[in-house]
């Protein structure tokens, strides 16, 4: 029997729930609005997104050329490719102290997003609560709700340099608590967790039987002597704790899409499952390309942070001129997350303000949760002349003092 014409559904009557209610990406949105304005003949500059300006050194394009000319264009082993997996196997080994089995306890995904949503996928349900430091990378949250868990955002405190402390972790926690998702460098704050501050997390997680999932995307991108360390290697962290990282921004492989997940094979073995049915696996020769930049020269890295560190520099001072914004040295990363209460608008507001007025487009604090509200993130992860030429223009649309 046939449907009649006046009750046939719609096509927006097949979505699910969960991606009708599903914002889209606010960065993603904000680069769209740009490269809208600039097809429009618009001058402006786009400093929404997180896009290193450097190209991937030639070794890295090298290997992975060699091997597609080799014939290495075809499927792989799905948690990837033996040597890619004994390569961050010994990374993980070497620089961070965390021993992983590469056979059994890495699985290698299209970016390290890929790896999180999986991780996600494979451990969060209805009934679930993850913890999220807020301000917080704007998928965390998105991702969680997909899967049918519920993001608990932990606000961290912008006058107290958005610090972590046990008081502000305990006071989050609800009976469905599972997991607690941290970031360090954060994106899009740019803090480094401390020593104290990992180990307020490390407890928490051990007291209350947790999940730490741990992205450590932006941990070589570093400044004034600030180390990292991996949550994984605190006591009694190994076992309950999934790091997940790539090669993108360190080793300028964005476009690439190779990233990772680490931990206890238990886990691992189940997100393998998510991911053999969604990706099957990442790129083949990619993959090549991912062995010779973990394994090859290092030095490339330390000469983009010195160049990331002097633009830092120059935006911070530059930005703090102008008349109600305060923009104070990041520890980690390539994001200024500058403080813009004192303008009297909401992030939104003034993003918008920014983009039509200054044809300069940045990411409205509001979209890292409410704790980023007031403020502004900025990629400084692009060429001198466009960062200069951004920062005068916001002062020239907000006055300096």
């Amino acid at each position: 029997m046939s449907v009649p014409a006046q009750t046939r559904r719609t096509p927006a009557d097949f979505l699910a729930a969960r991606v009708r209610n599903l914002a889209p990406s606010p960065t993603l949105a904000v680069s769209d609005r740009a490269r809208a304005l600039k097809a429009q003949g618009v001058d402006v500059i786009d400093l929404g997104g997180g896009d290193p300006d450097f190209i991937t050194p030639e070794h890295i394009r090298r290997a992975a050329v060699d091997a597609m000319n080799a014939g290495d264009t075809h499927y792989v082993a799905s948690p990837g490719t033996p040597a890619f997996r004994q390569a961050i196997a010994e990374k993980l080994r070497t620089e961070n102290g965390i021993e992983a089995d590469p056979a059994k306890g890495i699985v290698v995904t299209p970016g390290a997003k890929a790896a999180l949503f999986e991780a996600i996928l494979a451990l969060v349900e209805p009934g679930v609560d993850i913890l999220v430091l807020e301000p917080a990378w704007v998928s965390y949250g998105p991702m969680i709700e997909i899967a049918g868990g519920r993001a608990v955002g932990v606000a961290l405190d912008p006058d107290d340099n958005f610090r972590v402390t046990r008081d502000i972790l305990e006071a989050a926690v609800t009976p469905e608590t599972r997991g607690i998702l941290i970031n360090s460098p954060n994106n899009p704050t740019g803090r480094v967790l401390a020593a104290d501050e990992l180990v307020a997390v490390a407890d928490l997680a051990r007291e209350h039987d947790l999940l730490v999932y741990a992205d450590e995307m932006y941990e070589k991108i570093l400044y004034d002597g600030l180390t990292h360390t991996s949550m994984a290697t605190l006591p009694g962290m190994a076992d309950r704790t999934l790091t997940f990282n790539g090669l993108s921004k360190a080793y300028a492989m964005t476009g690439w899409r190779l990233g990772y997940v680490a931990g206890p094979p238990v886990l691992i073995e189940e997100i393998a499952k998510v991911h053999s049915h969604s990706v099957t696996c990442a790129t083949s020769f990619a993959q090549a390309g991912g062995v010779a930049a973990l394994t090859g020269p290092q030095a490339f890295i330390g000469e983009m942070v010195r160049a990331w560190d002097r633009r830092r520099r120059m935006v911070a001072e530059g930005l703090s001129a102008i008349k109600g914004i305060t923009c104070p040295l990041v520890e980690g990363a390539f994001y200024a997350f500058f403080d813009a209460r004192e303008t009297g608008m909401d992030s939104m507001a003034l993003s918008d303000l920014l983009l039509r007025e200054a044809h300069v487009a940045g990411t409205p604090g509001v979209a890292f949760g409410p704790a980023g509200e007031g403020h502004i993130r900025l990629s400084f992860a692009t060429g001198d002349e466009l960062l200069e030429r951004a920062v005068q223009r916001i002062g020239d649309v907000l006055g300096r003092r």
